[in-house]
């Protein structure tokens, strides 16, 4: 066959097998895998030097407000805020500075908005916290990295203060936990400490900033504030050194501040840009990845929960160093997010706090006009206004799929597929939704016409007496997965100049009996009726 046939055949061929069938049986009742999801599963980690940028410094940031209300009418609570990472390790206080003073290295390609080197706060900049949505949950963290007692006590009584204050009451804005140190499994290597730097160590400093401000806080047993840690970001195996393991080992929890703790946090990210390293989206977002990544803290999960603590995520995301263009600020990411956290769920992750900073590639939201391109760096010629990036319509869809009722259950399905991930979602005991990622990237430049893969789901729903009869059926909407705008979830688009949804809703009402189809890089959500 010469070479001219075969570019001609060639996709209708592929055109002719991309259609394929799979039955997936689907519980009626939830099977005693099922784990309950929160409705705030889905929570925020923020680079603290930019905090204010995010909630607004004497007025809201009405656009970030608005992104999370968004949510919130969908699930019943907003994401969970936790204002940390990098920058809360280069923070201190001035009482005579009312909001705060930033030091910032220069831009770089790989990373076109760097944080701070220095953060110096006053009370105005916790004070800021009453700007958040009401009923919002909020963890701050304080300086380990200089180990400093009365910076920390300082900024602890600031906190302190805020949360006493009556527009956070009338608010009901609650301070869950307060975080002491971001990673310390890096000071050895970051400058804070010396290399080497052990748990011991760490266990022994971390005691004595919890036992400064535990007092200043209100942190008891009977309150609702806790402390969170260890906040690891580790990437091997080694339970010998630094993971929970270790820090139950070697007594953390035995000590008067250690018994305060009621979250076990640690760090993921699937891959780093650090170095500027190329990235491919469909690693990202492959079934098997996704599934390595979490279940590497499967022993960790188990350890947490003998315990009787809470396990989160505490900062996670795709790539470390602010995320990878062409992959973490495009269409497909937010098929990764939505599988990524919905399996995180399923394994018994009770929560996850996907990272965010001012001009990051992997935002679910960019909160503030950019005025540096954050891809490469370069000056735009025209500001780049408030947005939200596709990764935001993962949250969206799993605030609908969770729902507000607060007695949700979620269980991974079996799915027969390698690319195909699928999950149901549980009212008591009652089947009401299910939710199916087809993760095959479709590219712009490489994919020909009549080639996009496409399955038909058959449900099947073994022993059930009364088996759903109806369904509807919502899509996330995808031209390519190397988009980076034009999705619309259910034909509603979130990418407005307020964040607020516009546009007609979209929703087929079928059969159950006739299945459904459902082509790569698609999420299709199932609502279920008898």
């Amino acid at each position: 066959m010469s070479s001219q046939i075969c570019r001609i055949l060639l996709p209708l061929l592929l055109s002719l097998h991309q259609v394929f069938s799979l039955d997936v049986t689907v519980p009626t009742s939830p099977p005693s895998a099922a784990k309950r999801i929160y409705r705030d599963h889905v929570s925020y980690s923020l680079e603290q030097d930019r905090w204010l940028d995010w909630v607004g410094t004497t007025s809201r940031n009405q656009f970030f407000i608005n992104t999370l209300e968004n949510i919130r009418k969908l699930s019943g609570l907003p994401p969970q805020i936790r204002v940390g990472a990098n920058t809360e390790d280069r923070t201190n206080f001035n009482p005579n500075i009312e909001f705060v003073q930033l030091t910032y290295p220069s831009p770089t390609y790989n990373v076109p908005y760097p944080e701070a080197t220095t953060v110096v706060v006053g009370d105005g900049y916790y004070a800021a916290t009453r700007f958040l949505p009401k009923n919002s949950i909020v963890t701050w963290g304080l300086n380990l990295g200089h180990n400093n007692l009365t910076a920390s006590f300082l900024m602890a009584r600031s906190i302190a203060k805020t949360f006493a204050s009556s527009a956070i009451a009338e608010a009901e804005i609650v301070l869950d936990a307060i975080e002491i140190g971001n990673e310390p499994d890096l000071y050895g290597n970051n400058g804070f400490r010396q290399p080497g730097y052990p748990m011991t160590q760490y266990i022994r400093e971390w005691t004595a900033m919890a036992n400064n401000v535990t007092s200043v806080l209100g942190i008891s047993r009977s309150s609702r504030t806790k402390f969170i840690a260890p906040s690891l970001v580790y990437s091997t195996r080694d339970t010998t050194g630094w993971s929970p393991q270790t820090m139950f080992a070697q007594g953390m929890l035995d000590t008067e501040p250690g018994s305060l703790i009621g979250i076990i946090s640690q760090h993921r990210y699937s891959g780093s840009f650090c170095a500027g390293s190329p990235a491919l989206l469909q690693d990202l977002m492959t079934k098997a990845t996704i599934r390595g990544n979490i279940s590497f803290h499967n022993p960790d999960i188990a350890a947490t929960k003998a315990r009787g603590l809470e396990y989160v995520l505490g900062e996670t995301n795709s790539f470390a160093c602010h995320g990878a263009p062409g992959v973490s600020n495009v269409a497909g990411a937010a098929l990764w997010t939505l599988d990524y956290l919905l399996y995180a769920s399923h394994a018994g992750i009770d929560r996850i706090f996907f990272h965010q900073g001012i001009g990051f590639k992997y935002n679910f939201v960019q909160p503030a006009t950019l005025y540096r391109d954050p891809v490469n760096a370069n000056p735009l010629p025209t500001p780049l206004a408030p947005h939200v990036q596709p990764q935001y319509y993962a949250a969206i869809i799993a605030a609908e799929a969770i729902g507000p009722s607060g007695n949700t259950r979620i269980v991974e399905l079996s799915v027969n597929d390698p690319r195909i991930a699928g999950y149901a979602f549980y009212e008591g005991q009652t089947l009401v939704r299910a939710v199916f990622i087809e993760s095959t990237a479709f590219f712009k430049q490489a994919s020909a016409p009549g080639t996009r893969r496409s399955a038909h789901i058959d449900l099947r729903f073994p022993n059930a007496s009364l088996p759903p009869r109806t369904m509807s059926v919502k899509r996330l909407s995808v031209s390519y997965s190397d988009e980076t705008s034009g999705l619309t979830w259910g034909g509603i688009s979130y990418e407005t100049s307020d964040a607020l949804p516009s546009g007609a809703p979209t929703r087929e009402t079928i059969e159950v009996s006739n299945g459904f189809n459902i082509q790569a890089t698609e999420v299709v959500m199932l609502s279920f009726a008898n």
